[in-house]
């Protein structure tokens, strides 16, 4: 059984859209170097604006 992480411990981005931090998730393992956005809304591009 693997260890468990604290949420400090996993690596984390900025957002490309909303400018904000978000953690690595276990949905994004297989790609997360080509994550940008914290999520769907910001993806689609109505989220918050960066300023």
């Amino acid at each position: 059984m693997p260890k468990m992480r604290r949420k400090s411990d996993l690596p984390t981005k900025i957002c490309a859209a909303c400018g904000l931090p978000f953690t690595w998730r276990k949905k994004w393992e297989r790609d997360w170097d080509n994550v940008k956005f914290c999520s769907d809304r910001c993806r689609s591009g109505k989220g918050k604006v960066a300023g």
